[in-house]
């Protein structure tokens, strides 16, 4: 009974409400920099703010699915929002780190090359531009629902590569890119396991 009131309940929601509440933290953050209230390096946890965000929604985005499975809620009405939030913190931190951090276009090339975890974030950004350029109804239509549907797991690849590209950016062994990172690989073999991809004794 609570999940079908959830589920209802999400239902209402509009786009536009859930984007405002989603994308707070982006103008928040912002002016918790503009006022030196994201400590001695604002350019640097700004960044990192919008690339923590980013990630939890993508981990958003692969949790809609097996929470309808598992409890009834069902927000796959959300589903392409978050996406789309998602992508846009991924724009927001990479803005941070061209415009602000690094500046000089002639080194953008060069850590891009030299710095795996900036590779690795890239490709994720790369991987992600399709998914946000096609997530429309109007793209589903043009598309075909089969090769929408198979151009949009590219959302798991998108999802892994930011977590990497976490755990490769915190110097050392930290808890909390490797917690992100079991997450996302949690929720991905919940589905690989649904789908039947997972040897039986792994699907337990």
């Amino acid at each position: 009974m609570l999940a079908s009131q959830v589920s209802g309940l999400a239902r209402r929601v509009p786009n536009w409400v859930l984007y405002i509440l989603c994308l707070l933290p982006m103008p928040v953050g912002f002016w918790q920099g503009l006022t030196g209230r994201l400590g001695p390096e604002p350019i640097k946890a700004l960044e990192h703010l919008y690339g923590w965000y980013a990630l939890a929604f993508m981990v958003a985005v692969l949790a809609v699915t097996p929470l309808r499975r598992l409890s009834g809620v069902n927000l796959m009405a959300w589903r392409r929002t978050l996406g789309l939030v998602a992508f846009l913190f991924v724009t927001a931190h990479l803005m941070v780190w061209l415009v602000l951090d690094v500046k000089d276009v002639g080194r953008i090339w060069v850590d891009i090359v030299k710095r795996p975890y900036i590779t690795v974030g890239m490709a994720a950004f790369v991987l992600m531009l399709p998914l946000a350029l096609t997530s429309s109804n109007w793209a589903i239509r043009r598309l075909g629902p089969l090769r929408w549907k198979a151009l949009h797991r590219l959302t798991y690849a998108v999802a892994v590569l930011g977590a990497v590209h976490f755990v490769m950016l915190r110097k050392g062994v930290q808890i909390e890119p490797l917690l992100w990172a079991a997450a996302v690989l949690g929720l991905l073999a919940l589905r690989l396991s649904w789908a039947g991809w997972l040897p039986k004794r792994v699907q337990g």
